[in-house]
């Protein structure tokens, strides 16, 4: 056997192969009918939303009180290892890795104009346009990355992390942590293969989305720093860049690589706050920042029920929104619990979800604070109208007209697109090793997936994003996977499940724990 042959046996192609067929016989018919395919997809999704919209509301808060229950009972001080061990990652850079992995550049959109959306149309009672309607776009743009969210994201994690580093199992799969419900039969079978094969069909399609549409973050603000319009020769060199980015960093894998990068964008991240915040109107952002944490605390419960029953006439966005975002977030719940498992070795169940409810919540709060309260002091004060911008374009489309007020617009720009590159490459790198983890037959519990391996990963998601560009394809395959996170929920609650059987039946909360515990 070559070199070549036994690097291909590294790879399970019962489940990587069939999800890369599924994703292009998805893809192919939707592009070719893209108008009439997105108006049916979106339809049926608009049905499911608006049928079962408040399904999905106590869906991300019943995941909460159960990772509430989970971290302070007695699974809480379980050990994801060997108790005697200490953690891999220290706890400032285990928060750095689920920082990058929960909130990538998607933060440096929601917190610049997430609030235009809202003041356009606020809820019942709440002037559109007015200081108050601003007031409550702001607060739901911290809400929507606060711990309903990251409860979605986490809450698979310790089943996964239990079977990995506590069972010594050498596959990282959702199969493998359903064994104890299910039997040998079905995970070794076909059904283990049918539930390995939707992580990563939702997941694939998930990572080319994301490459095909975190570019205009970009490539935007290139265009304003530039003088010049978008193009698709601009867009193919972003993409290219950041691919190159996002495959060294896989490659050299996480300690070298996405560790390191993503420590690096925290600093970034907070020297450039401060930067914004000594050069631009830096009374006004703390202040609004204040008023809005404050607006949130005291509407916490009203943002994480929302539905609006009663209201006939007037439908905010806020509801539409909260249901398909908590839906949509669902689709990623998996790729982000099997990544946050793989680095909490040697943390305590309870670290693990607190963590990630809190270190990622908090950072989005600042950056949702200062960027947002950059717009909006330029909205009261009249030097920019992003409200009347916002209605009539892609909101992206805002983000450079509100940088170009502040001074020293040019090194902001900069600044600004070296940040949101850099959480791009993270949540793509993070995204790529897990599903290299994923695939490989390698032992998971004991090494990192084969370098071939990650790279061939690299590899699919670049040619699936730029086919898919390419072919205008992506917007359907968007709505599909907000559609594939109604059996990744089910699978969810499974795994909860299974986790707390594992433990329980080996008696981890008396036997793996730390000594002081």
């Amino acid at each position: 056997m070559n070199e070549k042959d036994s690097r291909w046996n590294l790879i399970d192609k019962r489940i990587l192969i069939p999800a890369v067929i599924i994703i292009i016989l998805i893809s192919i018919p939707f592009a070719l009918y893209e108008s009439e395919s997105l108006d049916l997809l979106n339809n049926i999704f608009d049905a499911i939303v608006t049928n079962f919209g408040w399904g999905y509301i106590w869906y991300a808060n019943i995941l909460l009180i159960i990772g509430l229950y989970l971290s302070f009972s007695k699974y809480g001080k379980v050990v994801l290892g060997d108790p005697a061990e200490k953690p891999d990652f220290t706890l400032f850079q285990y928060s750095c890795l689920l920082i990058a992995m929960g909130l990538g550049s998607t933060i440096m959109r929601t917190g610049m104009i997430q609030w235009t959306e809202i003041a356009n149309n606020p809820p019942a009672g709440v002037e559109a346009g007015g200081p108050e309607a601003m007031l409550w776009g702001n607060s739901y743009s911290m809400f929507i990355w606060s711990f309903q969210t990251f409860s979605i994201f986490v809450m698979a994690a310790p089943a996964i992390a239990y079977i990995i580093h506590v069972k010594k199992k050498p596959k990282m799969r959702i199969s493998e942590a359903t064994r104890v419900l299910f039997g040998d039969k079905f995970t070794d079978g076909l059904g283990g293969i049918l539930l390995d094969i939707l992580f990563l069909v939702s997941i694939l399609s998930g990572a080319a989305v994301t490459l095909g549409l975190g570019t205009p973050i970009i490539t935007s603000n290139l265009a304003s720093l530039f003088d010049t319009d978008v193009t698709f020769t601009m867009t193919l060199i972003v993409t290219i860049v950041w691919v190159i980015l996002f495959s060294i960093s896989a490659y050299v894998g996480i300690d070298k690589g996405i560790k390191r990068l993503s420590v690096l964008n925290m600093y970034m991240a907070g020297a450039f706050a401060l930067f914004v915040v000594i050069i631009g109107p830096g009374i006004f952002i703390m202040d609004f920042f204040t008023d809005t944490v404050g607006h949130l605390l005291s509407n916490y419960l009203t943002f994480s029920f929302f539905t609006e029953s009663t209201v006939i006439e007037q439908t905010a966005f806020i509801k539409n929104h909260l249901v398909f975002w908590f839906a949509y977030n669902a689709t990623w719940a998996m790729l982000h619990s099997v990544f946050a498992a793989r680095i909490s070795r040697g943390r305590t169940v309870k670290e693990m979800i607190l963590t990630y409810l809190v270190a990622p919540t908090a950072l989005s709060w600042l950056a949702t604070g200062i960027l947002g309260g950059i717009g909006v002091h330029r909205q009261l004060n009249g030097q920019l109208d992003a409200l009347s911008l916002s209605a009539e374009n892609d909101p992206v489309s805002i983000i450079p007209d509100i940088l170009e007020t502040l001074p020293l617009s040019g090194i902001v720009m900069i600044i600004f697109i070296i940040i949101a590159l850099i959480f791009l490459t993270t949540t793509l790198d993070s995204t790529t090793f897990t599903i290299a983890a994923y695939t490989s037959k390698n032992d998971m519990s004991e090494q990192d997936p084969s370098k071939f391996v990650r790279i061939l990963v690299s590899i699919i998601i670049t040619v699936l994003a730029l086919t898919l560009m390419q072919i205008g394809g992506l917007e359907p395959l968007e709505v599909i996977s907000g559609m594939m996170g109604i059996p990744i929920i089910a699978i969810q609650f499974i795994l909860i499940i299974a986790a707390m059987k594992m433990m329980d039946k080996d008696k981890a909360w008396k036997y793996n724990i730390r000594k002081d515990d």
